[in-house]
């Protein structure tokens, strides 16, 4: 009995969120630091883009202006994604994962700043509840301070980020935009070398990743990145943004179960822990669900004044 399409599209869609879940963990199994893993991860990116744009023969053409924009949102992605990595180093994937949980939280807050709009009564509840979520995981994991720190600067930036995506999605093709964002982020990592190698790198850089390494860089560039995004843009065109976005945070879940099942005791957490990520998970969730009976309702309310 063949599978209905919308079934094969949301059983896709979930198998996109296990991709992308494994990001913290390719990011755990390479050697090199977590700078060093952005600029690869941004420069195969850029080339493997580079590359099936050339077979594909697209114009990757773009005005200046709009061009320097996307360029500069490379910036923001790249010290996003060198957050992410340094988070799961210094505490645990489970730890880094509970932080990036609060992104949608972030989103909620800085996208009105963005376009000029009001906050929404259940965005501060949904925000207290995440707050109230961090107290609790820092209250039973206050070792994991540092991790959970770091996570939450990339969990902001990672909101940034969606936000200006968002607006720049209507001005260019996804893939195109994509493209220049991985060679901006690749040159922002380029510029901030010597700096870096002078505060953080006491051994000097690391830019001859191992064998093995290559692998999990080319997996998490091709498949978590240029993969991953292709589909999950080609999946928009079908699926409503409400299911994409419960969906979508379902991620943290996910990287915490493969990240137990793979790396064992030291995933392992206090019941705090579960609990505080349970909270934070839930307004995450809850989100998308209250966003949903907002529209509806302002829709119905412009029918009843038509």
């Amino acid at each position: 009995m063949p599978v209905p399409s919308p079934v094969k599209d949301y059983l896709m869609l979930h198998f996109i969120v296990v991709i992308w879940s494994f990001t913290a963990i390719l990011g755990m199994l390479i050697s090199i630091p977590s700078f060093e893993t952005v600029f690869f991860r941004t420069l195969l990116a850029s080339l493997f883009l580079g590359l099936i744009f050339r077979w594909r023969k697209t114009s990757v053409r773009l005005e200046r202006k709009l061009l320097f924009n996307i360029l500069a949102t490379g910036f923001v992605i790249a010290l996003h994604w060198i957050l992410f990595f340094w988070s799961a180093r210094v505490s645990n994937i489970s730890v880094c994962l509970a932080g990036m949980a609060t992104a949608s939280f972030w989103t909620a807050l800085i996208e009105p700043l963005f376009n000029k709009t009001r906050v929404k009564w259940y965005e501060i509840l949904l925000g207290l509840m995440v707050i109230l979520g961090l107290l609790i995981i820092f209250r039973f994991e206050f070792g994991y301070w540092l991790g959970l720190t770091l996570s939450l600067m990339s969990a902001v930036l990672g909101a940034c980020f969606m936000v200006i995506n968002g607006n720049l999605a209507k001005k260019s093709s996804p893939f195109v935009i994509t493209f220049y964002e991985m060679v901006g982020a690749c040159i922002f990592c380029i510029l901030f070398m010597p700096l870096y190698a002078y505060l953080f790198a006491a051994n000097g850089l690391q830019l001859v990743p191992l064998p093995m390494d290559w692998l999990w860089l080319a997996l998490l560039a091709g498949i978590c990145t240029v993969y991953a995004l292709s589909v999950s843009v080609e999946l928009m065109k079908r699926l409503t943004a409400f299911s994409i976005n419960l969906t979508v945070n379902l991620e943290p879940v996910y990287g915490i179960i493969l990240a137990v099942l793979i790396f064992g005791d030291k995933e392992n957490m206090s019941p705090g822990f579960y609990l505080g990520t349970l909270v934070i998970l839930s307004s995450v969730c809850l989100y998308p669900l209250f966003n949903f009976i907002h529209k509806r309702r302002k829709t119905k309310q412009l029918l009843r004044l038509q």
